[in-house]
């Protein structure tokens, strides 16, 4: 059914389709992996878990940062090894609009899985709001007094390296290209285990944006989500065009050996026994008495010399 329904899609266009069905699904399954093991950790975290069951913690805790932090590196890791050959499995739009910079897809590329992205998070921050209980609380905010300021630049720093470490791991071909999710999940694991009590971790405008929509709430700093993870990937793409204008391949080769000297290899002793290729010359018969045996004189007698002669 399907191959019929896709046939009628121009072979121009299929690209492009398959990398948008691919982005919206990959996309809409890690943030509701993700918001959903925040909402466990909140929720986990007040002695209320009955049918009043908040899932807003009093307060931020290492073990419920933690537990968030692993939630979402490995749902990354998870959905991004299974989308990676289908639609590349950026989830974010902020790193589709680098891959863009780099050369990796084209703009038109990019403004399609953006939208998918986009949609595909809202649905999934809806689909969490409404299948748990205690509302949804997976709102980016500062904490531990941080100021916009400050917020900026964690959110630009924790987007550069998760950038980063996707433009060099997935855009950049390997022997461990197949490994790229992985290293992935953990960068945005390691970020997050940074970003969670400052900002709320989010490395992503539309992480940020959905839950406001559907809270119907807006911070009046919000707007460091979309400044600070835009300016940490332009950090990531100034960086990784420095070290392709390096070309870093050259520093990590090893030097071409030098040919070795030949060594002069030891003359054996002459032998006595004839090489084992060459034949022995045939011994004449002793019966056999010699045709030509005043010719070999002859040639003896000429052969002499001078002072033997008559």
């Amino acid at each position: 059914m399907f191959r019929s329904l896709f046939s009628l899609i121009h072979p121009s266009a299929r690209g492009h389709v398959v990398a948008v069905v691919g982005e919206f699904l990959g996309t809409l399954i890690f943030v509701f992996l993700a918001f959903a093991g925040v909402e466990v950790a909140g929720a986990s975290s007040n002695k209320d878990q009955g049918k009043g069951v908040s899932t807003a913690p009093p307060a931020a805790s290492p073990s419920q940062l933690l537990y968030a932090a692993v939630a979402a590196g490995f749902s990354l890791a998870v959905t991004a090894w299974t989308f990676f050959r289908i639609s590349g499995g950026l989830f974010n739009p902020v790193i589709s609009f680098g891959m863009a910079l780099i050369g990796v897809i084209t703009w038109a590329r990019c403004a399609l899985l953006c939208v998918a992205q986009t949609v595909a998070t809202i649905s999934a921050s809806y689909m969490v709001y409404g299948l748990f209980n205690g509302g949804l609380n997976t709102s980016t905010t500062l904490g531990g007094g941080a100021s916009p300021a400050q917020g900026v630049v964690i959110e630009m720093l924790l987007t550069a390296q998760l950038a980063f470490v996707i433009f060099m791991l997935a855009a950049e071909q390997h022997a461990a290209t197949y490994l790229a999710p992985l290293g992935i999940g953990l960068s945005f694991f390691v970020a997050e285990l940074v970003g969670l009590f400052w900002t709320g971790g989010s490395l992503n405008p539309v992480r940020s944006l959905a839950p406001c929509i559907v809270n119907h709430s807006f911070t009046t700093y919000h707007w460091i989500y979309w400044v600070g993870p835009i300016a940490g990937v332009i950090l990531a793409v100034l960086i990784y065009k420095l070290v392709k204008a390096l070309e870093y391949e050259s520093s990590i080769r090893s030097p071409t050996p030098k040919p070795a000297s030949p060594r002069p290899t030891p003359q054996s002793p002459p032998s006595s026994s004839p090489p084992k290729n060459e034949t022995m010359p045939a011994r004449p018969s002793p019966t056999a008495a010699p045709a030509n045996t005043g010719e070999k004189k002859e040639e003896k007698v000429e052969q002499l010399p001078e002072c033997f002669a008559d």
